[in-house]
């Protein structure tokens, strides 16, 4: 995992997205998720160039089901965009980088 991307789980959640000062990007995935593994790249490519613009934290819904359940995450991967501690935005399942890339775009400012 990139050194840019932040392990979030159920104790430190709120601090590091619902308290952030830039916007958040929160991948919600597990170990056994095939496509979980196939976004990652794409994800972790992220934290690096937008590094300073954007928080990107990786979420493992088995170990931390409370995160998980507060914001009905049903399918994985599910990709959030926290603003100010809100959701802005939501990607469910497996999505080109150039997807990945448009979203972060709309959302920083």
């Amino acid at each position: 995992m990139s050194e840019k991307m932040v392990t979030l789980n159920d104790s430190n959640f709120e601090g590091e997205v619902l308290c952030s000062e830039i916007p958040v990007l929160v991948d919600f995935w597990a170990e056994w998720c095939g496509p979980c593994r196939m976004i990652a790249p794409a994800v972790e490519q992220l934290a690096e160039e937008y590094a300073g613009r954007l928080k990107v934290g990786k979420l493992n819904v088995d170990e931390n089901p409370l995160v998980a359940s507060r914001f009905g995450i049903r399918s994985i991967p599910s990709l959030l965009i926290f603003k100010g501690g809100v959701v802005v935005e939501q990607i469910v399942g497996v999505q080109p980088k150039a997807s990945l890339k448009q979203l972060v775009e709309r959302n920083l400012s």
